[in-house]
């Protein structure tokens, strides 16, 4: 025993990276859940770790001898940091940390009751070997490491990195033109270095501002140009009437029109889509902004980054919005309403440069312990404190609110829960039922109040759910509760959002047409009357999109109306199988196409040079 003992502390180094390799590779293939296809796949998983975890340790080499030890330790206690950073991440966001998320951590949430929901008894074995390896750097020789040989050392961990690096290109030909398909990155170059490249990317971003020019905005605008669709005799119907935006938090499509124990989830909205134009295909395109990023999707038509917020990251931009656009053609005044901290997405920072003319944030309302939960004040409190500021706006008005009480881990007071909870193997859905029930009631009430101060019958409603509220972490429960198995169609049906278009007297419509929530900026000028001939976004009129052209998700992932394209693999959806990836390749053309040109308006503020 004392021999092993010995070998191993003179070999302290790679029983290091041996054992942050096994667990590596063990949260990959349980905790991130990426599936290996074939051999290549298993051969990548299991060495990309070691040349970068190789270089990680390498910084002890260049400390002095006797802090030798202390820097390894805090190496390994870091890479274990980021492991887990990433685990806790991916089970709610289903995405990897990225450079953007560490400058931005404010945004996505401390040590609180989200944070706890997500951990689990699988982590304490994330830990254990911290312990182990502690124990082996005291138990011999005190303090002293033997360190190997630097050049021979240096030259196995670039060719390790080199070999993962061509292996996944031999994987996958568009590796590095489709960063932002972070699941490929991190399949094909293994966490670590995925982590490299993502900061290098994020290093790199600023530079396309410095270089970008006016015919890089001419090139994009004349392959966009929009073709003329007002042709539908829906062009016009609200013309002049004030708008209410309501972003509905968290709230997905599988909730309407359900029932628990005989009991509607959503009575009002299952009212008032008999009434409305209702789109039961609509889906979340958000990325790692979340809200934020459905909102800049509404206001200008382009697609979210794929690391970080543009609420964030790019505040400054010049932009062609909603707001502006209404400003322009129709002497609209646009305000947002929130419960939260005006600095929450950076809101208080972007939102004058997208033309709203005041921000009622957390500080226009009286917050109080009993009327908050979770992430501040309650939705019906929320909705009632606002008509105050409502009825003093002047017409036509853009009001956009964004509620709160419906978002992860779903917490409810006793009082407020009008409906039992779903009884499924997760809490997490149970809970949701609930407040997906009180958000129901909190818009019932809003418009009871709105036709109360006469401003109901002149207003074009737009309700959208902003984003996924169940992860994939605990969409068994949500299969559950419909009765359904996991399939990969299934996993991407539950990504539809709601959007429900009410417009007093108008009937009701339902409107089949597949399509985003990026299509809500273009669906709602042409009610409006407004043509979108002229304006450089990807927005698509829903009364008028083309079946064929892709719905587009922020990893690179599409569907259109035969074919869906998931995690690398093409599906046909006639028959719910995998098929050849020649069939979705024509629509992923598009897809690269429109993800880059938007990145591109968006890092290069290409907008600046266009009128």
């Amino acid at each position: 025993m004392s021999r092993l003992m010995d070998y191993l502390h003179r070999h302290l180094i790679v029983v290091a990276i041996f054992l942050l390799t096994l667990k590596t590779i063990m949260v990959t293939l349980f905790g991130f859940e990426l599936t290996m296809h074939n051999g290549l796949d298993w051969i990548i998983l299991v060495i990309s770790p070691i040349g970068t975890l190789m270089v990680f340790f390498s910084i002890s080499f260049f400390i002095k001898k006797r802090f030798q030890p202390i820097g390894f330790f805090v190496t390994y206690l870091l890479v274990t940091g980021l492991l887990y950073a990433n685990l806790l991440y991916y089970r709610f966001y289903i995405d990897f940390v990225t450079f953007s998320v560490f400058l931005q951590l404010d945004n996505v949430g401390g040590l609180g009751a989200s944070t706890v929901e997500l951990m689990s008894l699988f982590d304490v074995f994330i830990f254990l070997d911290i312990i182990f390896i502690g124990y082996l750097m005291l138990s011999r020789r005190g303090m002293n490491m033997k360190m190997p040989r630097k050049k021979q050392y240096g030259m196995i961990s670039i060719a390790m990195i080199v070999l993962t690096i061509l292996l996944g290109v031999m994987q996958n030909q568009h590796l590095f033109e489709t960063e932002y398909n972070r699941q490929a990155l991190v399949k094909s170059l293994g966490l670590y270095n995925y982590q490299m490249a993502n900061m290098i990317f994020g290093m790199m971003a600023p530079i396309e501002k410095v270089f970008s020019t006016k015919a890089d905005a001419e090139e994009i605008s004349s392959f966009i140009q929009k073709e003329d669709q007002n042709e539908t005799d829906t062009f016009g119907i609200a013309r002049g009437k004030n708008i209410v935006l309501i972003s509905m938090e968290s709230l997905q499509q599988f909730v309407i029109q359900r029932e628990v124990n005989g009991e509607e989830i959503t009575p009002f909205l299952n009212k008032l889509i008999e009434e409305s134009y209702y789109f039961p295909n609509i889906y979340d395109q958000t990325a790692q902004g979340k809200t934020s990023d459905a909102e800049l999707m509404v206001d200008t038509g382009l697609y979210p980054l794929s690391s970080g917020s543009v609420f964030v990251r790019h505040p400054e931009n010049h932009f062609v919005s909603l707001q502006k656009i209404l400003q322009e053609d129709g002497n609209y005044q646009s305000y947002v309403f929130h419960g939260n901290d005006a600095t929450f997405w950076n809101r208080n920072g972007i939102y004058p440069n997208l033309g709203y003319e005041h921000f009622y944030a957390k500080e226009s309302y009286d917050v109080t312990e009993e009327n908050s939960i979770n992430y501040g004040i309650k939705d019906i409190p929320f909705f009632e404190q606002s008509m105050t500021y409502v009825t003093d706006l002047p017409e036509p008005f853009l009001a956009k609110f964004i509620t709160l009480t419906n978002h992860f881990p779903f917490l409810l007071d006793e009082a407020d829960q009008l409906i039992d909870e779903a009884e499924t193997e997760e809490d997490v859905v149970n809970r949701y039922v609930t407040t997906v029930r009180y958000m129901d009631a909190v818009i019932e009430r809003f418009f009871a109040l709105l036709k109360e101060k006469n401003i109901y019958e002149h207003t074009i409603f737009v309700l959208y759910g902003d984003h996924y509220g169940i992860s994939k972490k605990y969409e068994a429960g949500v299969h559950e509760f419909l009765g359904q198995a996991y399939t990969p169609l299934n996993h991407l049906q539950l990504q539809r959002i709601p959007l429900i278009i009410h417009i007093p007297g108008q009937e009701g419509e339902v409107v089949e047409t597949l399509g985003g929530e990026i299509d809500i900026h273009a669906t709602l000028l042409h009610l409006l009357g407004i043509s979108q001939e002229n304006h450089m976004n990807f927005s698509q009129n829903l009364f008028a999109r083309s079946e064929n052209h892709p719905v587009i998700f922020r990893d690179g992932s599409m569907i259109v109306k035969d074919y869906a394209y998931m995690d690398n693999v093409c599906y046909d959806r006639k028959t719910d199988k995998m098929t050849d990836d020649t069939k979705c390749e024509p629509y992923l053309e598009t897809v690269r196409q429109e993800l880059k040109m938007s990145d591109d308006i968006i890092l290069g503020d290409l907008l600046q040079y266009l009128k």
